[in-house]
């Protein structure tokens, strides 16, 4: 717990500076590594002979969206219908995703001698994360240059939030068992402590960045949504790593696993958000 703590602090002020003064070019590499490396994890889920030859199906499809999407700034600030095809992809699959792990161990006997499913689960995992979070952190980039971050940042905030609350409600109120055969600490009890401390520090953090909806009910309903989904891909995570008999996704970060371990939430998170935000 000590060094998780440590790492945590020394992360946190890290991330929320790349998001701040990282340009749009050096962001964009940034969050690319992320998604490479989770890449590279996921490897393990396929369970291929070779983790290299596994990596390349995602390699080639995300060097394909680079090519027929456009990622100049001046693209990204106008939300087209390639980038809301990719969010929507995104959404699609983290609501199928949702339901595979609650319906965990029935629903595994669909996908898990798949190594074609499994590989399509990592490219949809990581692919819409990558646009969607650069599609928020250049959204109004021409006229407030911290506005895009401003937007990362509350998605980080409120899915932050959410585990936080979850966490505390769970074990102090927790009773009945969201997926007990996915993941058993996790309660109805503390997903809903999670979305009610998400609705308030989204509140609070929306007044503060000045970060405007269409109305209170709009905020509170996108903020939800998110939320709910972010508990979601969590579960889908423990799914893989259950079926492979994997603990953590690597130990690249000491304390607290791999990348994919860190941003599982965050990988449901940031596309239904985006999407959500950009069509209300």
């Amino acid at each position: 717990m000590k060094q998780r703590i440590i790492t945590a602090l020394i992360l946190a002020p890290l991330v929320i500076l790349g998001i701040f003064e990282l340009s749009l070019p050096l962001f964009s590499l940034a969050i690319g590594a992320v998604m490479l490396i989770g890449f590279w994890e996921w490897t393990q889920f396929v369970e291929a002979k070779s983790r290299y030859v596994a990596l390349i199906p995602a390699l080639v499809v995300s060097a394909l969206s680079l090519m027929v999407i456009p990622f100049d700034a001046d693209s990204l600030n106008q939300v087209t219908q390639p980038h809301y095809l990719m969010l929507a992809a995104g959404c699609i699959w983290w609501i199928v995703s949702s339901l595979l792990a609650i319906t965990y161990p029935k629903s595994a006997s669909l996908w898990q001698n798949s190594a074609l499913l499994r590989h399509a689960f990592g490219i949809l995992t990581l692919l819409p994360f990558f646009w969607s979070v650069l599609l928020l952190r250049a959204e109004g980039i021409e006229t407030d240059a911290y506005h895009g971050s401003k937007l990362v940042l509350y998605v980080c905030f409120i899915v932050w939030a959410a585990d936080s609350g979850a966490y505390f409600t769970g074990k102090s109120m927790g009773k009945r068992k969201m997926a007990p055969h996915v993941s058993p600490n996790k309660t109805i009890e503390g997903l809903i402590g999670g979305i009610v401390t998400a609705i308030l520090v989204g509140w609070g953090t929306a007044t503060w960045f000045d970060i405007e909806f269409t109305s209170p009910l709009v905020m509170i309903s996108i903020t939800l949504i998110t939320v709910v989904i972010s508990v979601l891909g969590d579960l889908v995570e423990s799914m893989f790593k259950r079926v492979s008999g994997i603990k953590d996704s690597s130990n690249i970060i000491p304390g607290h696993g791999g990348v994919l371990d860190r941003i599982d939430s965050l990988t449901a998170a940031f596309p239904v958000f985006a999407f959500l935000y950009f069509i209300f």
